[in-house]
């Protein structure tokens, strides 16, 4: 590849993922993990990576950092400015006809490397048989479309709406044709998908394209099958779930039913499965999703068979075990078929279980119910409830992640009513808006919530931080609405079509000739007067009195797209959503801007997290809106040249910051405010308190030293492990969600309102800058610091805008002399000058401001009650398992059994996978898709774990698995190679991808963390002949891909001595559309035909 161009698009592509920029030696890595191959600057005329860097400044700034080594950042460009432009053509009501461009240059957030809250163990749906092109091989020596089939293995899917199911027989994809680009010669159906990866970020949405528009759907194929006969039906299903006793998920049953009799599984016998008692028993096992039903025998039978997953699985000399697909009951069965218990539950403890799990609807871990029940009830739970919690079956059901320990088991409570109803956009709910909307004889569709993760909106004004009006950017959001409206423009251009609205209704809606007399709006009427009206744009969000003479009937054709002002709670402000302080602070960094939403409560009123990434660092929205509400005359005193005794350093972090209290008049109120609050919530018997939605910012308390502390949340690890800042201390830790609490309403405001007492601070006149310590460096000053009752400083220097003190620090009153600071015994000792090229950083290679960066600290501060500060419970260790293979080289003392050998289908069979990685069709990486949630499940114990331990020295060596930290997670690693400036090749074992990491954050990797096999499967695309692959071919590819749950059907697999080094060969196919599946190498094929009849 010598194309320059292409070479800063795709550079940019690595860099706009970054937002804390990449370094210079970790780029080509990332480079490599996007293009699957190195920057080629030798090839464009330049002797170093360095030199042609600098040649491209509108695409790469290069800084300086941390530890002096040079990171790259993205130049600010204008990839997401033609999307803020057409979509923010918002009026006001100050401003009614003129157009606003507000913020442009909008920066995605990127998605976690999987979805952390989700429970991915429904199947997807599975693809249909290949025909006359066979299942891979060759193409058939022909491009026609393949012969159409009468039956299919799986054509019946939910399509959300109720269980109605359609057949959708497979046909071969056929895309859209593009317009050609002169600077790429491509197949011109290609060029768009190209062109447009090169230049956009990499956060990818996998939804439709047009969520909104009501649009008349293509009618889909009727299958050909007898009148519905429940009996028959009911029959039919009763052999089938004797044929999976343990459960089967509902999704695929319709699957089931063709194969077993060769006919559709009728739509009307879905509907019917909840009434049909006497036959089956339906449970829905979790609130996140509302098509994930498990189905039983009815419950006289069910409990026969109790599933068992204690048997340790068959291994063969295969690195891989292949093993018959089958779906295992995730419900609540015992470990073993021995009697449940010695004694019932009472229905007082129930009621109570019952309420905690409600509290958690993301799932409980069973080890954390002892505590958490006492320290929310006052009272001790029965012992021998995690013992036989087949018990709790009735309330809740029950997943065992880590079949070795069943006190590691997960518990998520049963609910009668679908919490997440809103899922699918509140297709079937009715609003207020609806009712009125009953005076016109034409229906307005509801608006879909968007599904992406991080949905773009602009704000466009709050008078209530629980109301806030804002509209949905982009494809069947703000780009449907500005094509409807550019279609009004047409239409009523047209006199012939002006039919007059001479006697408007309250409620009714019209088309209102706007003040420019240029853009006809949808609006509907408030109020009638004499001869005005007050109107409500519903696209726009706002009000306005208008002349009757600006009113017009509204055609039938322009009800179809859904209005596009709708409304939004902010969370976290509930309890001051009309502050004045909240909403002037909120209109000035949010209303009129673009920003990102982070949705935690998909409803009709979502409630929401708002990030404005148009800058250098994210704001948060939310939490820079409470911050408005803090009493400035108590923060720490910021006087220069001031002296203070009686400091308490309260943490030193591993980058030489530090945080003290200093005593004053903020801290004297907050000490006295905190024992109150401690007071009440000894006293309270509730469940009130627990903390049920964590999101990033949020204030709220957890144990410090034995007391309840205020805290800010600042990382999540799915939904039940996070990462928490104790803002008056300034210690960061890692713990379960299950240890924070509510601030109680008595005490809310008062603690809001007083500022963060922990002051943060730097040594003065030091020989190096901060980010720089060595860990000598920093644990002396631990040691010397920490444990001093009677510190003194003197402020030396102020950095106001970071609130930063550059400080002498004495261990003595004696702040008069600054040759007796512990400045000065640092920059005199030798502990900088070993280890030079090894340096401790809170951030390491982190992205995230917010990691933890002081284990040390962390453990000190003793953060439960019971005075535990090691990872709580910490399972058995399991035995060597069968095949298990013996560590390399450099392992720790301990012999290590590495986790047995993950299961495979039998060749020709079907996989559902997650491509986590894709390089190109000849190398990607993937996962199973049905144990994601075990190995999410799996990082959330080894957060708590690592972030807990001491920083010891690890004799790293090639080959050796350990656990590494990258970012602000630990993963399951393999040492690739050794680099002589501190910094370790490794390979995630799970996730497939390759990483830079200083050797401070490798760990030896424990047995307890090796139950679940290694998720991480190198695969090849089968059906295509392995070749180099170009540049374009890769980029078409991994759009097809890329961080998508596909179906894989397995070709063969290459053996190798170690499970890392194996490879399979494998057919991938996209089925999340209802109308056909993708198979990919029929994709690649045929781009890779028209690119040489191009060339």
């Amino acid at each position: 590849m010598a194309d320059e161009e292409l070479v800063k698009k795709m550079v940019r592509a690595v860099l706009q993922s970054a937002k804390s920029g990449v370094s210079l030696s970790n780029l080509q890595v990332e480079y490599k993990d996007l293009t699957g191959e190195l920057i080629p600057y030798k090839q464009l005329g330049y002797a170093t990576l360095d030199a042609l860097l600098h040649s491209m400044p509108s695409v790469v700034k290069l800084d300086k950092g941390q530890s002096g080594e040079v990171v790259c950042h993205a130049t600010t460009g204008n990839e997401m400015t033609h999307v803020a432009k057409l979509a923010a053509r918002q009026r006001t009501a100050k401003r009614t006809g003129q157009p606003q461009v507000v913020n442009c240059q909008m920066r995605v957030k990127p998605a976690a490397p999987l979805a952390l809250n989700a429970r991915p163990r429904t199947s997807l749906r599975q693809p249909d048989h290949r025909g006359h092109l066979g299942r891979g091989g060759g193409r058939g020596g022909g491009h026609g479309d393949p012969l159409p089939h009468t039956g299919s293995l799986r054509d019946s899917q939910s399509d959300g709406k109720g269980g109605r199911l359609h057949n959708t027989p497979t046909r071969r994809p056929s895309l859209p044709s593009e317009r050609s680009d002169k600077r790429m010669t491509l197949p011109s159906r290609f060029q768009k998908e190209v062109h447009g990866h090169l230049s956009q970020s990499q956060q990818q949405s996998n939804a439709p394209s047009i969520l909104n528009e009501n649009t008349t759907p293509s009618k889909p194929r009727v299958p050909h099958s007898a009148p519905y006969s429940p009996k028959l039906v009911q029959s039919r299903l009763k052999e089938v779930l004797n044929k999976h006793s343990n459960g089967l998920w509902v999704s695929k049953l319709p699957q089931l039913y063709r194969e077993h009799y060769k006919q559709d599984l009728p739509s009307e016998a879905l509907k019917d499965l909840e009434h049909w008692t006497h036959i089956c028993t339906v449970e829905k096992p979790c609130s996140t999703k509302p098509q994930e039903l498990l189905l039983y025998p009815a419950k006289e039978t069910s409990q026969i068979t109790p599933h068992s997953a204690a048997t340790p699985p068959t291994h063969d000399k295969s690195p891989f075990h292949h093993k018959k697909p089958q779906t295992q009951r995730s419900s609540a069965t015992s470990k073993s078929s021995t009697p449940a218990s010695p004694r019932d539950l009472t229905p007082d403890v129930k009621q109570k279980l019952g309420d905690l799990l409600l509290k958690y609807s993301s799932g409980l871990w069973a080890h954390a119910l002892p505590k958490l029940y006492q320290d929310t009830y006052k009272c001790k739970l029965p012992e021998f409830v995690l013992d036989h919690l087949t018990l709790l079956s009735d309330i809740c059901t029950i997943d065992y992640p880590m079949p070795d320990n069943p006190k590691r088991a997960i518990l998520y409570a049963k609910v009668v009513e679908d919490e997440n109803r809103n899922q699918s956009g509140l297709a079937g709910s009715e609003t207020k808006e609806a009712v009125e909307r009953s005076l016109s004889s034409q229906t307005v569709p509801p608006l879909v919530i968007p599904r992406e993760e991080y949905p773009s909106v602009l704000v466009v004004e709050a008078g209530d931080t629980n109301s806030i009006i804002l509209r949905y950017i982009g494809e069947g959001y703000s780009k449907a609405q500005e094509k409807l409206e550019d279609e009004m423009r047409e239409f009523y251009g047209q006199d012939s079509n002006k039919v007059a609205l001479t006697s408007p209704l309250t409620g009714q809606l019209t088309a209102v000739c706007a003040e420019e007399e240029e853009e006809i709006l949808r609006a509907q009427v408030c109020e009638v007067m004499a001869d005005k009206v007050k109107v409500y744009y519903v696209d726009h969000g706002f009000s306005e009195v208008i002349s009757k003479s600006k009113l017009f009937e509204l055609h039938e054709k322009f009800y179809r797209l859904p209005f596009q002002a709708t409304k939004c709670k902010l969370a976290g402000l509930e309890s001051f959503s009309q502050e004045q302080a909240v909403l002037k602070r909120f209109e000035s960094i949010a209303t009129g801007k673009i920003l990102l939403a982070e949705i935690l409560v998909r409803q009709e009123v979502p409630l929401v997290v708002l990030y404005d990434t148009s800058q250098d660092d994210d704001i948060n929205i939310n939490a820079a809106c409470m911050k408005a509400l803090q009493d400035k005359s108590l923060e720490s005193p910021l006087k220069l040249n001031s002296a203070y005794m009686n400091v308490n350093v309260s943490s030193v972090c591993s980058d030489g910051t530090i945080y003290c209290q200093v005593p004053s008049r903020g801290l004297t109120k907050l000490n006295e405010i905190l024992e109150r609050t401690e007071n009440y919530l000894h006293s309270q018997v509730t469940s009130e308190l627990l903390v049920s939605r964590p999101f990033c910012g949020k204030i709220c308390l957890a144990r410090y030293k034995g007391k309840w502390s205020r805290v800010e949340i600042t990382n999540l690890h799915g939904s039940r492990v996070l990462d928490i800042l104790f803002v008056d201390v300034g210690v960061q830790a890692s713990i379960e969600v299950t240890e924070l609490r509510e601030i109680p309403p008595p005490t809310l405001r008062d603690l809001i309102s007083t500022p963060a007492q922990a002051l943060k601070c730097c040594l003065a006149d030091l020989p190096v800058s901060v980010d720089s310590w060595t860990p000598d460096a920093v644990q002396w000053l631990r040691d010397t610091a920490l444990h001093c009752s009677d510190c003194s400083l003197k402020i030396a220097k102020v950095d106001e805008p970071k609130r930063l003190a550059h400080v002498y620090l004495f261990t003595s009153k004696n702040f008069h002399d600054t040759s007796c600071c512990l400045n000065q015994q640092l920059a005199d000792s030798n502990l900088w000058n070993h280890q030079k090229d090894v340096f401790l950083s809170s951030r390491g290679p982190s992205k995230s401001l917010n990691a933890p960066t002081n284990p040390a600290t962390i453990q000190t501060s003793s953060l439960s009650t019971d005075g535990q500060d090691k990872a709580p419970h910490t399972p058995k260790r399991m035995s060597s398992p069968l095949g298990s293979q013996s560590a390399p080289p450099g392992s720790p003392p301990e012999k290590l059994a590495l986790p047995p050998l993950l299961e495979l289908p039998k060749i020709g069979q079907n996989l559902d996978v997650f491509v986590s990685v894709a390089c190109h069709p000849g190398h990607f990486v993937l996962q199973p898709w049905h144990d994601m949630y075990k190995l999410v499940n799996l990082m959330g114990e080894m957060i708590l774990h690592y972030n807990k331990m001491e920083e010891k020295p690890l004799k790293v060596e090639k080959n050796q698995v350990c656990a590494a930290k990258v970012e602000n997670n630990w993963y399951r690693a393999l040492v690739k190679g050794v680099l002589t400036n501190g910094l370790v090749s490794v390979f995630q074992l799970d996730y497939g991808k390759h990483e830079l990491v200083s050797c401070t954050q490798l760990r030896p990797l424990t047995q307890e963390f090796c139950q679940l096999p290694f998720q991480a499967i190198t695969a090849q695309l089968a059906g295509v002949k392995p070749r180099q692959w170009s540049e374009e071919a890769s980029i078409v590819f991994r759009n097809h891909v890329e961080k998508k749950p596909l179906v894989a059907q397995l070709e063969s697999v290459q053996e190798a001595s170690q499970p890392w080094d194996c490879k399979v060969v494998i057919f991938l196919v996209d089925t999340s559309q209802e109308e056909r599946d993708i198979w990919l190498h029929d994709i690649m094929a045929e781009f890779t035909d028209e690119m040489s009849n191009a060339a």
